[in-house]
């Protein structure tokens, strides 16, 4: 993947992050909370729509959670065009650290509390980062 191609994906991707944390926010709030508890049926598996009335903890944490999504895309968007895209050998291995480390203590966290299908909605998000980083890539100058 040429570096170029891989500063628009990644930036696609930290876009995409944006916009889930953008959607997980109405959880936040019981008359709004219909998607989160979709998105919870899903990690939650089999769907049942067995997520439902969630105390005012768990919103707070969707709360939480939405604003820490969204920062870290807009985080890996800035990070993406300012560092990576005119130094890869320093932008990568910051992204890189960041989303293993976001992958690996959310899956666990996943598996811990009952909801392991949750992993596999991580891990397609994984890929959107990994793909693009796999490699180390060069700035063509000229």
């Amino acid at each position: 993947m040429q570096h170029q191609t891989s500063v628009t994906w990644l930036k696609g991707a930290a876009a995409l992050l944006v916009g889930f944390g953008l959607i997980s926010l109405p959880g936040a709030h019981p008359s709004t909370s219909g998607l989160a508890h979709i998105m919870m049926d899903l990690a939650f598996w089999p769907l049942d729509a067995s997520p439902s009335g969630d105390p005012p903890q768990a919103r707070l944490l969707w709360a939480i959670g939405s604003g820490i999504i969204a920062g870290w895309g807009v985080m890996i968007w800035m990070v993406t065009s300012r560092v990576y895209a005119r130094d890869p050998a320093l932008g990568r291995p910051i992204i890189l650290t960041a989303v293993i480390t976001w992958f690996v203590i959310d899956s666990t966290g996943s598996v811990l509390a009952g909801a392991p299908m949750n992993v596999l909605y991580n891990c397609g998000f994984l890929l959107l980062f990994v793909i693009p980083l796999r490699r180390p890539a060069e700035v063509v100058h000229g």
